[in-house]
């Protein structure tokens, strides 16, 4: 009727102006709460109407969001010893008895086939519970943890639901709070993933595994129950690509989680783990992973993504005893990456397919090529190179492949060092073209990065390459259309160049001091976080330089020190260190690297 459908359109725009407000106006909404949003907000979440119920779920976590950050910026002010801008009303911890029950009550209202990219009230109810775990942390458990009883109901929305909901809540509350209660539902979700008839189940099961794995790991690492577990997860690599990806992320988790732990019992003198609990079965889960990449339905639900992230997390977070399979799968990747090249190069027509899976390629090679040992990384140098310049030399690539191919050749300059010395020649075309590709900036940065590498590796042998360096990176700031997250990358690694190439920096210094100079007086909004994010890193960038440069300009002879010629810009240096030291809202990162500059000072002119 005309009536239901003036009240669902008024209820939408009440409550939706009302969530709008409540991020901007929230220290004046106070009388507004108690008088009427409560009340209307409580029944939009509970209407059986979609789109009412989701403006008031949305409203809700909009309050969550905003006092998480009031939280958050009591506790800066708290610490600057002044009192927080605005005060938090903790409508949150006043609503939590009256808005869990509809929530859970959400969660029990789904279909078994959802669509990932449907946003319903089922989907947003779960947001919304993750916000209140984080934002009010320990008093959300009391409320949540009753529905677990649902764990074993006969009806799997039920079912599904009760374990939706704990892996909800995993972030926020302190994990004494949820250790045993995770401790003892272990067991029921080891037993649902292996063998629930619902693929909802099986799905948010293998979710929540990894929630805890990456929350409460020493829950999961100390659990009796934590090899058959690890078994459940293998086992899911072969189900629906939904519950493969899910234990993919699992992996991930527990992975890492497993190599922190080891990594806290080493010895300050060992150079990581020897063994850690996955090391028994670490090749049986690599060799799954990689199965699972070569599935027909891998390209659903972001499956092969998830398990090259997932081969990618296990080979860097591997212990020594696992170093025989981390150089077997090397070479399946290589065998991989130049099989898939092949079949390119023979297409009639370019594939998305293999585009996305050259970055993947590229990502965990580049991944397992940093654990390597330097020599055996030597030995597979001719041919990983071989193949990156093929990627690098088709016109047809897309820049997400040409900046991981560039990555992946980074790595191999930090582990082989000079070694990599006999690639150069081939090299240098494709990285003057990409520091001249100022319209895909991140291939640009991407080949900045590999100037820096060269300059650590190469140091004073990088000299007869310097000129022709500094004129593209010049270029490339100098270019308008330059997308300016390049821009602190390309004034650190004037820094570099000068570390490098020593007292012979002094030819470009002129230059670069008024570079540096016009980048220290730019001004941004800080109300925009972004743009005052960007200006500290930019100011990272010119100090990075300054203490290259001060450094480079000593230079390890007495004969040649050039630091004489940096002398009449000292004052420009020191005025950008104070404004640094004055400013309170600078980076830690951005004090950090004043500091060193100082100190750069005081060491070279006392």
């Amino acid at each position: 009727s005309i009536y239901h459908i003036f009240k669902k359109k008024s209820t939408e725009a009440v409550v939706s102006t009302q969530s709008t407000g409540m991020s901007l106006y929230y220290k004046y909404m106070e009388n507004y709460m108690s008088q009427a949003l409560f009340a209307i907000t409580l029944a939009a979440l509970e209407s059986k109407e979609d789109e009412v119920a989701l403006q008031g779920i949305e409203f809700w976590s909009t309050t969550c969001d905003e006092e998480t950050d009031l939280a958050i910026e009591a506790q800066e002010a708290a610490e600057l010893g002044e009192p927080p801008d605005v005060v938090s009303k903790h409508y949150m911890l006043g609503a939590l008895q009256y808005l869990i029950p509809p929530l859970l009550k959400r969660l029990t209202v789904q279909e078994e086939y959802d669509d990932d990219d449907d946003w319903n009230p089922n989907k947003a109810a779960g947001v919304c519970l993750m916000l209140i775990a984080q934002c009010c942390m320990d008093h959300v458990v009391p409320h949540v943890i009753g529905f677990q009883e649902h764990i074993n109901h006969e009806d799997w929305k039920f079912r599904e639901a009760a374990v939706m909901s704990f892996g909800c809540i995993v972030d926020g509350p302190d994990p004494k709070t949820l250790n045993q209660h995770a401790w003892n539902l272990i067991p029921h979700l080891i037993r649902l993933l292996k063998g629930d008839p619902s693929l909802a189940v099986r799905d948010t099961c293998a979710w929540t595994l990894g929630r805890i794995s990456e929350r409460l790991p020493q829950t999961i690492l100390q659990h009796p129950h934590v090899m058959e577990l690890v078994e459940a997860l293998i086992r899911s690599l072969n189900n629906d690509p939904r519950v493969a990806t899910n234990a993919c992320w699992a992996f991930t988790s527990l992975a890492e989680s497993a190599y922190e732990h080891a990594k806290s019992l080493c010895g300050d003198n060992e150079e990581g783990p020897q063994t850690y609990i996955l090391s028994g079965c670490f090749k049986t889960i690599i060799d799954q992973l990689l199965a699972t990449t070569v599935r027909p339905d891998a390209t659903q639900n972001n499956l092969r993504s998830a398990a090259y992230e997932a081969i990618m997390e296990l080979l860097k977070s591997s212990p020594r005893d696992c170093y025989v399979t981390v150089q077997e799968t090397t070479v399946t990747i290589i065998a991989t990456l130049q099989d898939l090249l092949h079949r390119q190069s023979n297409a009639s027509q370019k594939d998305n397919n293999y585009t996305d899976l050259q970055t993947l390629l590229c990502a965990t090679l580049s991944c397992v090529i940093r654990k390597m040992q330097q020599g055996d990384a030597i030995q597979i140098a001719d041919t990983v190179m071989s193949a990156f310049l093929i990627m690098m030399s088709s016109n047809e690539q897309s820049s997400d492949v040409q900046e991981d191919a560039l990555m992946a050749v980074g790595t191999v300059i930090e582990v082989t060092g000079k070694h990599f010395g006999k690639y150069m020649d081939s090299l240098w075309p494709y990285l003057v073209a990409s520091l001249q590709n100022h319209v895909e900036y991140s291939v640009c940065a991407a080949a900045v990065g590999i100037v820096s590498d060269l300059c650590r590796t190469f140091g004073a042998e990088i000299a007869n390459l310097s000129d022709k360096l500094m004129e593209l990176l010049i270029a490339a700031l100098s270019d308008g259309a330059m997308h300016q997250s390049v821009k602190p990358a390309i004034l650190s690694t004037f820094g570099d160049i000068a570390m490098a190439i020593g007292p012979l920096f002094a030819k470009y210094l002129q230059v670069v001091i008024h570079i540096l100079q016009q980048a220290s007086v730019a001004t941004v909004d800080k109300n925009d976080f972004d743009m005052w994010e960007y200006f500290n890193e930019l100011r990272e960038g010119i100090l990075e330089a300054y203490s290259g440069i001060v450094q480079g300009l000593q230079g390890e002879e007495p004969s040649a020190n050039q630091l004489e010629t940096l002398k009449p810009y000292l004052q420009i240096i020191l005025t950008l260190i104070i404004s640094v030291a004055e400013d309170r809202d600078k980076s830690d990162n951005l004090t950090s690297v004043a500091c060193g500059l100082l100190g750069d000072i005081v060491v070279c002119y006392g």
